[in-house]
């Protein structure tokens, strides 16, 4: 975090009440500094219904606040998050597409809802994310990788404005992992060895499946082996699936892997074996491209479909305004339309934007 950046700035810190935001809140503490906290509430409709660790998560964000001297303040952005976030969920999957909520949800409520209710009185937005910025010759802000390869969360931010970089500051984005539960540890913070969410962004515990079938039920169809168009078995939603999927089919006989889904007949394509030819793509297109801070074309970049360490070499062939086909070094395992690629510099450094894979 760099002090000029912050010297004479009004700035909020997102508190979730996980360890990484917590540690947010030292971070200024140990610089004098205590700025207001806030944690955005967006509990499930029916509460009941769901095993949520909303009311656990605000518990603990109360209690970092009021070790630092921090005013804490519960932002409701309920409603946005169900109309916005989970519409554009709902619109994806039911299209057989592989949509992330993660990422609009860095968009569309951390940097944007939160910002029209609050933030807007504020210069800088806090988070605990894995990631860093930094300012170029002429004054830009990019958004550039955290040094922990298996936190870094560049690419669940790659989709928000370019007013929303300039107002994001990531105080921990310096530090691996470890690094963070070190001084959780050592500041004795109520959440220091509490485990990292694995679910969907603000659902906690709330599983997948479970969120999708809440609103779209269940739409049962067959299962056909893509080789020889034997019918193998039933799914009950393509939804449900993933291109690349290779876990929990429930068929007999396997491993199977999700190929291919055709939404129009309500069919399921999987093929046998262990990790088929036709689970991989080296080419696809993406569209609807976002850049970050500049409008760019370049052709040697590296590039990343889903929150993995790893980073892809990768030539793009523009096509249009911003869209290109991808041209990987390297065969990739389980593009499905609906992904964002995710594109950055040849040194996986910067992160330029992302877009929307449309195999």
């Amino acid at each position: 975090m760099n002090i000029a950046e912050i010297e004479n700035k009004k700035i909020a810190i997102l508190l979730s009440g996980g360890v990484d935001s917590s540690v947010v809140v030292y971070e200024f503490a140990k610089l004098g500094l205590h700025p207001d906290c806030f944690y955005i509430k967006i509990g499930p409709e029916e509460e009941e219904e769901w095993d949520c660790s909303s009311e656990e998560d605000l518990e603990m964000a109360t209690a970092v606040a009021h070790k630092y001297g921090c005013r804490l303040e519960v932002i409701d952005c309920h409603k946005e998050y169900w109309d916005q976030v989970t519409k554009y969920t709902m619109d994806k999957v039911r299209a057989g597409l592989t949509p992330n909520p993660d990422v609009m949800c860095n968009r569309l409520i951390k940097f944007g809802a939160f910002d029209e209710k609050r933030g807007h009185d504020y210069d800088l937005i806090a988070t605990g994310h894995y990631a860093q910025t930094e300012i170029d010759a002429e004054g830009r802000k990019w958004l550039v990788t955290s040094p922990d390869p298996v936190k870094d969360q560049t690419d669940f931010l790659a989709q928000i404005a370019d007013w929303q970089l300039r107002k994001a500051l990531f105080p921990i984005g310096h530090y691996v992992k470890d690094e963070v539960r070190v001084i959780a540890e050592q500041e004795h913070l109520v959440n220091a060895k509490r485990k990292d969410s694995q679910g969907i962004c603000f659902l906690g515990k709330i599983n997948y499946n479970d969120y999708i079938r809440r609103y779209l039920g269940e739409q049962p169809g067959d299962v056909i082996e893509l080789e020889t168009g034997k019918r193998i078995g039933e799914h009950k939603g393509l939804w449900f699936h993933t291109i690349g999927q290779r876990k929990g089919m429930g068929f007999g006989g396997g491993p199977w892997f999700v190929v291919k889904k055709d939404v129009a007949q309500n069919i399921l394509y999987v093929s046998h074996g262990y990790d088929p030819e036709t689970a991989y793509k080296q080419d696809f297109a993406v569209r609807d491209f976002h850049f970050l801070t500049k409008c760019l074309t370049l052709c040697e970049v590296t590039f990343k479909i889903r929150h993995t360490p790893e980073y892809h070499p990768a030539t793009l062939e523009w096509t249009g305004e911003n869209a290109f086909i991808v041209h990987s070094k390297e065969k990739i395992h389980g593009v499905a339309p609906g992904q964002f690629c995710v594109i950055y510099d040849a040194n996986y450094h910067r992160c330029l934007g992302s877009g929307e894979i449309t195999v």
